[in-house]
């Protein structure tokens, strides 16, 4: 099956669904086929990939939508198993697995059935796997290498199905207090959903149901959006930055050996400035900020920054791969 890797924090505001956005991309022109799954009850990750008119008809007014709420709605209903993995075709090699704001309505249900899988119901472990089997079902349709998979920013049980999903975690980090704080709550979440979800497992009734294993190893973390000034950060992040690495690995890795620094710590998988006016300039071009051309207006010194995001995507790409034991095709990056 395909390696899932999902990026999750419970702070908001640290670039999360553009981080997933540019790697699905950069990933297709490194050659691998990817899905991006979209289980972010906001749905900013399909708002990224797919323009106004499209979102009309993706969310069609009293239809069951082709999104991944139309493919759990069945299940939710009680009519039924999960329907179709429903995925839009973004590139030849990138595939689009669309939110839904209705995806809101399964949280009830998710927390209401995750106790039942302790007492053995079938019904249980059918609404609490139903996010890996239409994530696996899509992977197998598109014949995907790789997927990576958006959640929102909480603690929640939609994101604890969706982590429960998860082979790999990835954490993308803000240099900044609320950043850390989000850290040193994740850490023993992920640990005590892994712990429940491994109790649960040897109580499902039905041996043909696929489960997922729950493993939701760590990846490794990425660090973005700090300012840059004569190559180094500036002194407002330098602070959060240097102590993210021991953060992290207690937390995390539940590791209290002394950690590295951020430059050799192996599980900061990248350093990411912040690309700034190139940002509202690839969302209004609907496309990542390493495909910018002049005539979406990256002219000049933009050219440069462009360049540099995408090689700064292309070893973040590579960095993910290797933390996963994936293999790629391409090493360019080039359409």
């Amino acid at each position: 099956m395909s390696p899932v890797v999902t990026f999750f924090n419970n702070k908001g505001g640290v670039g999360k669904t553009s981080l997933i956005y540019h790697l699905s991309w950069m990933y297709a022109r490194l050659g691998a086929r990817v899905v991006a799954v979209d289980l972010d009850p906001q749905a900013n990750l399909t708002a990224a990939f797919l323009d106004e008119p499209l979102l009309d008809e993706l969310w069609p007014a009293g239809e069951p939508p082709q999104t991944v709420y139309g493919t759990i709605s069945p299940l939710l209903r009680g009519v039924g198993d999960i329907g179709e993995t429903h995925l839009l075709g973004i590139d030849e090699r990138l595939a689009l697995a669309p939110g839904d704001l209705s995806l809101s309505h399964f949280e009830d249900e998710l927390s209401s059935q995750w106790p039942d899988c302790l007492d053995g119901k079938e019904r249980a472990f059918r609404v609490i796997s139903a996010f890996r089997r239409l994530i696996d079902a899509g992977a197998a349709q598109f014949g995907a290498d790789l997927v990576l998979v958006d959640v929102g920013p909480n603690l929640g049980a939609i994101n604890r199905a969706a982590l429960v999903a998860a082979d790999h975690v990835v954490v993308p980090l803000a240099p900044d207090l609320f950043s850390m704080q989000g850290l040193r709550n994740l850490g023993p979440t992920l640990r005590d959903w892994r712990t429940q979800w491994t109790a649960r497992v040897p109580k499902n009734p039905d041996p043909t149901l696929s489960l997922p294993s729950g493993q939701m190893r760590p990846a490794g973390y990425v660090l973005q959006q700090h300012g840059v000034r004569l190559g180094r950060p500036v002194g407002a992040y330098q602070r959060w930055m240097e102590r993210i690495p021991g953060i992290y690995r207690v937390e995390v890795l539940g590791d209290d050996t002394p950690a590295p620094t951020l430059d050799d710590d192996p599980f900061c998988l990248a350093q990411l400035k912040h690309y700034r006016s190139l940002v509202p300039m690839a969302q209004d071009a609907h496309k990542p900020v390493f495909d910018l051309k002049p005539a979406d207006g990256a002219f000049g010194g933009h050219q440069t920054a462009v360049q540099g995001a995408h090689r700064d995507f292309i070893r973040l790409a590579h960095a993910v791969a290797d933390a996963i034991d994936l293999h790629l095709p391409d090493t360019t990056g080039h359409p």
